[in-house]
C-alpha cells in the first residue's frame, strides 16, 4: 500500500488534499505514505499484545514514539534546533515517519523477544483474516467518502476516539474464562444462563457508560455555543466557523451513537469474529 501511494502521489494528492495547498503537498504525501506500513503494524501488535495480557509491548512503543519525537523535535525544527537551515512541514513528516517506523519495529522486536512460542501465535491468524478483510473493505470506502469530502476544500475536518481497545481486551478475557469453564471440546454450548452473558459483557456495557456519559455534555455544549468558538479559534476564519458549528448541529446525536455502538461492537469481535464481519459491513455500507 505504502508503495502505491509513494508511486502516486500525484493522483493521491489529487483525490485527497484540497486544491488550495494539492501543489505544495506532492512531497509530504510520499514522505507520509510510508506510515500505512508503520500503523498497521504497530495497531496490530498493540491490539495483540493487549489481548494477550502484555499491556507492557503497547508501553515500550508508546515510550519510544514520544523519546525520539522529543528527541528529533528538538534537534530538527525547535526554535534551538541544531545548524543553520529553515524547520519546513516536510521535516516535520520525516520526523513523524522516523518516530513511528522506529517505536513500531522495536515494538515488535521486544514482542517477539519476549513471546515464548511462535507457534502459538498462529492461534491470532484464523480470527486475525476476519478483521483483515473488514479492515480493508472498510478502508476502501472511507476512501472513496474522503475523496468526496476533500473536494469541498480545506474547510471541513473531522476526528473520532473511542474506548474500543480497553473493552475488547476485557470482554476477551472473560470470554475466554467462560470457554475454559464449559471445556474447549465444547463447540456448541447449550442455553446459557443471562447472568454468565451478563458477567462476559459487563465492560463492554460500563464502556457505554462512560462514551455517553462523556459524549452528551460534550454534545450539548458543542452544539450550543463550543463548536463556532472554537472553530473560529483554530481556523481565524469566520466561514469555517459558520460551516463547522453547522456540521455539528446536524451530525452531534452521530457522535453519541458512534460511541456506543463501538463498544458495544467490540462482544462480537472479542466472541464471534465473523458476526463482527457481517455487523460492519452492514453499518458501513448502510453508511
Amino acid at each position: 500500500m505504502h508503495i502505491g501511494l509513494l508511486a502516486g502521489a500525484a493522483t493521491f494528492a489529487k483525490g485527497f488534499v484540497p486544491i488550495e495547498v494539492r501543489d505544495a503537498s506532492l512531497t509530504y504525501v510520499r514522505i507520509s505514505a510510508f506510515s500505512a506500513l508503520s500503523s498497521a503494524i504497530e495497531t496490530a501488535v498493540a491490539a495483540a499484545t493487549r489481548a494477550l495480557d502484555k499491556p507492557d509491548v503497547p508501553l515500550v512503543i508508546s515510550t519510544t514514539k514520544f523519546a525520539v519525537n522529543i528527541t528529533l523535535d528538538l534537534l530538527v525544527i525547535s526554535r534551538f534546533h541544531v545548524g543553520s537551515h529553515q524547520p519546513t512541514v516536510n521535516m516535520q513528516a520525516g520526523i513523524q515517519l522516523t518516530c513511528n517506523m522506529t517505536a513500531t519495529f522495536v515494538g515488535l522486536g521486544y514482542f517477539l523477544w519476549t513471546t515464548t512460542s511462535l507457534r502459538a501465535l498462529l492461534v491470532l491468524i484464523r480470527p486475525g483474516l476476519l478483521t483483515l478483510i473488514e479492515s480493508a473493505i472498510r478502508n476502501a470506502l472511507y476512501l472513496w467518502l474522503v475523496t468526496t469530502i476533500v473536494a469541498l476544500g480545506s474547510t471541513y475536518a473531522t476526528a473520532w476516539g473511542a474506548l474500543e481497545a480497553t473493552s475488547l481486551a476485557f470482554v476477551g478475557h472473560r470470554w475466554g474464562a467462560w470457554r475454559r469453564e464449559i471445556g474447549t471440546n465444547t463447540l456448541k454450548p447449550g442455553r446459557v444462563a443471562s447472568g454468565t452473558i451478563l458477567r462476559i459483557v459487563k465492560p463492554a456495557l460500563l464502556a457505554v457508560c462512560i462514551a455517553v456519559a462523556v459524549e452528551v455534555p460534550v454534545a450539548v455544549a458543542l452544539s450550543l455555543r463550543g463548536a463556532r468558538s472554537f472553530a473560529r479559534y483554530l481556523s481565524d476564519s469566520e466561514e469555517v466557523a459558520e460551516v463547522t458549528a453547522y456540521m455539528w448541529r446536524t451530525i452531534d446525536c452521530c457522535y453519541i451513537f458512534y460511541a456506543a455502538s463501538t463498544q458495544l461492537a467490540s462482544v462480537v469481535l472479542a466472541t464471534r469474529p465473523k458476526w463482527y464481519l457481517y455487523q460492519s459491513l452492514a453499518s458501513n455500507l448502510l453508511t
